[in-house]
C-alpha cells in the first residue's frame, strides 16, 4: 500500500479512464472517511466507490500544505473528491485540481445540514437555490474531463417531496449532470441538529425509486439508513446504486461481502484477520511518517464486532494506541485477543 502524495505522480488531466461501477459506494463521513479509513476498506473490497470527507474549496484553495485536504494512496481507487461550495469558479477550479491529483469523480455536496456550512452556502441550503447548483456543475463540467456528480437530499424544510426535488433535478440535470445520488430524507435546517437530521426526518425511498422512473435516463443513486447487503440487493431493483454511511463505518466487515454478492467478483479477503493483516504494511508505512497508532486503528474497532474478543480488542486499541511508541507490536496482541467464527467468513 504505498502512498504516492504528489500529483505530478497521477494520472494527467484529459487521460481515458475507465467508467466507474458505481454499484455500491461508502458515503462520504465527516472525521471518518479519511484516508486511513479508506485504506482499510481495500483490505475488504476492491470494487467499491469510496468518497472523501468533504472538503470545502476554501480548504483547497487557500489551505497548506494541500497534501493534507488531498492526500491519499494509490489503493484507494476508485475514488471520488467531495467538494463543499457555491462559487462557480472555485468549485470549477477545484475541480480541476482534483482531476490532477487523479481522482476519478468529483461530487457536490448539496445535503449536509450543519450550521456551519449553512452560513456559508454550503451543503443541503443549496437545495433552495437549484440555478446556483446548475451553474456549478456548468462551470466543473467545463472544467474537468472526470465525472461531475452530486450528492443531494430530497428536500429542505417546508419544501414539496414531489414538485420541489423534480424541479431541483430537472434544472441541474439540464445543465449536465447526469449522476445524482439521493439521501432519502428532507434535511431540517431549522430545528434538527445535525446529528437529528441523520435519524429523525423520515425515509421515503419510494420518493427516489419515483424519480428514477420518471427520470430513466439519469443515474440515481439512493442513500440512508442502509444497514445490510440484501437491503442494497433491494434497493438494485428501484435505483442504479446503493450508498451506505454509518454502517459501513461502525460495521466494517459488511464491506467484506460486497464484491461477491454485488459485482459478482472474489473479495480480497475471507476473514476479518486475514484483513486486519494485510492492513499491517499500510500501518507500519504510516507510523514511519510520524503518524500515530491511533489516528489509524480507530477505523478498526468495529471490525470484530460480535465476534469471541471482539471487544476486549476495541478496549485494547482505545486504552493503549494513543501512547508514546504504539506500534505494530501491540496492533498485533490486540489481535491476539480475537476469534473468528468460521461461519462469518467470506469466500475470497
Amino acid at each position: 500500500m504505498n502512498d504516492t502524495t504528489t500529483p505530478q505522480t497521477r494520472m494527467k488531466p484529459g487521460t481515458p479512464r475507465p467508467a466507474l461501477d458505481r454499484t455500491f459506494s461508502v458515503a462520504p463521513m465527516m472525521d471518518w472517511t479519511t484516508k486511513d479509513y479508506r485504506a482499510f476498506v481495500r483490505t475488504l473490497t476492491k470494487e467499491t466507490l469510496l468518497y472523501t470527507e468533504m472538503v470545502t474549496t476554501g480548504a483547497i484553495l487557500h489551505g497548506s500544505p494541500r497534501e493534507r485536504f488531498l492526500g491519499y494512496s494509490e489503493v484507494e481507487h476508485p475514488i471520488a473528491l467531495q467538494l463543499g461550495g457555491s462559487d462557480a469558479g472555485e468549485l470549477a477550479e477545484c475541480a480541476a485540481i482534483a482531476e490532477a491529483w487523479g481522482y476519478d469523480e468529483v461530487n457536490l455536496n448539496v445535503g449536509c445540514p450543519s450550521d456551519r456550512v449553512q452560513n456559508n452556502m454550503i451543503g443541503a441550503c443549496l437545495m433552495g437555490y437549484p440555478e446556483k447548483v446548475a451553474e456549478a456543475v456548468r462551470a466543473m463540467q467545463a472544467a474537468v474531463s472526470i465525472p461531475v456528480t452530486v450528492k443531494c437530499r430530497i428536500g429542505i424544510d417546508d419544501q414539496d417531496e414531489d414538485a420541489d426535488l423534480a424541479r431541483f433535478i430537472d434544472i441541474v440535470a439540464d445543465a449536465g449532470c447526469e449522476i445524482f445520488t439521493v439521501h432519502a430524507r428532507k434535511a431540517w435546517l431549522k430545528g434538527l441538529s445535525p446529528k437529528e437530521n441523520r435519524d429523525v426526518p423520515p425515509l421515503n425511498y419510494p420518493r427516489v425509486h419515483r424519480l428514477k422512473q420518471d427520470r430513466p435516463e439519469l443515474h440515481i443513486g439512493i442513500n440512508g439508513g442502509i444497514k445490510t447487503l440484501e437491503e442494497c440487493q433491494a434497493q438494485l431493483k428501484h435505483v442504479d446504486s446503493v450508498m451506505v454511511g454509518r454502517e459501513a463505518y461502525q460495521n466494517p466487515w459488511l464491506l467484506a461481502g460486497v464484491d461477491a454478492l454485488l459485482y459478482g467478483k472474489p473479495g480480497p479477503a475471507a476473514s476479518r484477520l486475514e484483513a486486519a493483516q494485510a492492513f499491517r504494511p499500510y500501518i507500519q508505512q504510516r507510523l514511519d511518517e510520524g503518524a500515530k497508532l491511533n489516528h489509524i486503528t480507530r477505523h478498526l474497532l468495529g471490525l470484530f464486532q460480535g465476534c469471541p474478543g471482539g471487544r476486549r480488542f476495541r478496549r485494547h486499541l482505545s486504552e493503549h494506541a494513543h501512547k508514546e511508541g504504539a506500534g505494530l507490536r501491540l496492533y498485533d496482541d490486540a489481535l491476539g485477543l480475537v476469534r473468528e467464527p468460521e461461519f462469518e467468513t467470506y469466500g475470497a
